[in-house]
């Protein structure tokens, strides 16, 4: 489905600065330039230790300067088997499914998964396709030319159990749709190519929830459960009909040099979400969608309590996109199973709800702690830094009103943001304010003259920000300060 969107990121965000509509008078522009300039040169990020090892720590090929891609253990590995689709007589003509092709040869190459492991070539070509699981010591490697589009037929999506950090489809009761590439209990899995595309062709599901006749959850682009060593990279991902990418109790996990692009109203069309995962690195992606570009999340109420399987050790750095009902990247609302030690730098937005933005409710439970986010522009996004409560979104009557959600250290600096209708918005909870939440070198440009700070029951420190910070980020008399 063509979303009319370049197919590739620096495609796309050329052809943002294109658009005169959106292109800031050229004094603002040089105003913004010129501030961005001086933080950068003049204001370090906050003087915290990185929560995880950097790749050199991680083992593995070596990654470039300022890469976090060391987490995935070991270079793409040359396979010792290699084949084509069509060695299993795909035809790749965008004709009839060839979802039996592409699961006879993945169960063919997963007795290689001792010997070398294998890769799975997908040619020059449309391949139509249902669901199709995916085997250990494995590479899914499209070729230049190479597009695989989902399948339109319902049943070519099974459904699966739920997870059990969620207790129910997240959407609807019961079980949900399984993703169209799929794996569960693998580890040492690559799915790369010379930028080739997935496409969902989602708007089949859409249509589902907008028409209120969706029957069980949509399924994912891609979703890789219990799994370890992962490396997704260099692909175009189009028109997922749920979230794109969701990786959920995997640890070592990089996801880098993606596209990730859906109609800007397609609904709950997340870019990545890391859902209780560890040792997870996304850099260098270009996101548009109708929902977060990048969420954090770790399960939901108290399924999620129980699991109690956290997120930890997340990097996420030089991303950039746009969506303009929700934020560029956000942690939570899901959080039950606890949200920790996350790392976001260089993020680029436009055109969006909000930058940056924490969810909780009460009967999350859970914690979100020592959250470092720093070197962010922003231009023309409703309001720059959001922290929100009461979504009043929960899986089933079972959830505890007394577990309360714990938010403690988030670290935000050397933000540039442009043309914001609102100031930032911080909304704590009353039972459970939030503590120690650090703000500095703030630039807030542009914004109209009623605008302002709004915080609500939370508590910490802002040093050199646009207008004059709200009380609760003032208060001398506290031990706690600005690293």
């Amino acid at each position: 489905m063509d979303t009319g969107k370049p197919a590739s990121g620096l495609g796309s965000a050329a052809a943002h600065l294109a658009r005169p509509a959106w292109t800031p008078p050229l004094l603002l522009l040089l105003s913004f330039l010129a501030v961005l300039a001086f933080q950068i040169a003049t204001r370090p990020a906050p003087a915290v230790a990185p929560p995880h090892p950097g790749p050199a720590d991680a083992g593995g090929a070596p990654a470039g300067p300022g890469s976090c891609a060391g987490f995935f253990r070991g270079s793409p590995p040359a396979r010792e088997v290699v084949m084509s689709l069509r060695d299993f007589g795909g035809v790749g003509d965008g004709g009839r499914p060839e979802t039996e092709t592409f699961r006879r040869a993945v169960r063919h190459m997963r007795r290689f998964g001792g010997a070398g492991g294998s890769q799975l070539n997908v040619p020059k070509g449309t391949w139509v396709t249902g669901s199709f699981n995916l085997t250990s010591n494995f590479t899914l490697f499209l070729e230049e030319g190479a597009l695989i589009l989902g399948s339109q037929d319902p049943n070519d999506w099974p459904i699966i159990e739920p997870l059990p950090s969620y207790g129910r489809g997240r959407e609807r009761l019961g079980g949900r749709h399984i993703s169209l590439i799929h794996g569960n209990g693998l580890t040492d899995v690559v799915i790369t190519g010379n930028n080739g595309t997935i496409d969902g062709q989602g708007r089949m599901w859409w249509e589902l929830w907008w028409n209120r006749t969706l029957e069980h959850t949509r399924g994912h682009l891609v979703e890789l459960v219990n799994s370890h060593n992962i490396l997704i990279s260099n692909l175009t991902f189009r028109n997922s009909p749920f979230w794109t990418i969701h990786p959920v109790y995997c640890s070592n996990v990089v996801i880098k040099d993606m596209t990730i692009l859906a109609p800007l109203n397609a609904p709950n069309t997340d870019g990545i979400d890391p859902d209780s995962c560890s040792k997870v690195c996304i850099e260098d992606c270009y996101i548009e969608s109708g929902d977060d570009l990048v969420a954090v999340k770790s399960g939901w109420d108290q399924y999620g309590i129980a699991t109690a399987h956290p997120s930890s050790d997340i990097i996420v750095r030089r991303v950039s996109g746009t969506t303009p009902t929700c934020s560029g990247v956000g942690i939570g609302s899901e959080m039950s199973g606890g949200i920790l030690n996350v790392t976001i730098e260089d993020l680029h937005v436009w055109d969006s709800a909000a930058g940056i933005r924490i969810k909780t409710d009460i009967g999350r439970g859970g914690y979100i702690a020592n959250i470092s986010i720093s070197n962010v522009m922003m231009e023309r996004v409703k309001i720059p830094i959001r922290f929100s409560r009461g979504s009043n979104d929960h899986p089933d009557e079972g959830w505890d009103s007394k577990a309360i959600p714990r938010v403690k250290g988030v670290f935000i600096s050397n933000v540039v943001s442009v043309n914001s209708t609102k100031g930032p918005v911080l909304d704590g909870m009353k039972v459970s304010p939030f503590e120690e939440i650090c703000m500095r070198n703030i630039s807030l440009i542009g914004l109209p003259p009623s605008a302002k700070w709004h915080c609500e029951f939370l508590s910490g420190f802002a040093d050199d920000v646009s207008l004059v910070p709200c009380p609760e980020l003032q208060d001398n008399s506290s031990t706690f300060s600005c690293p």
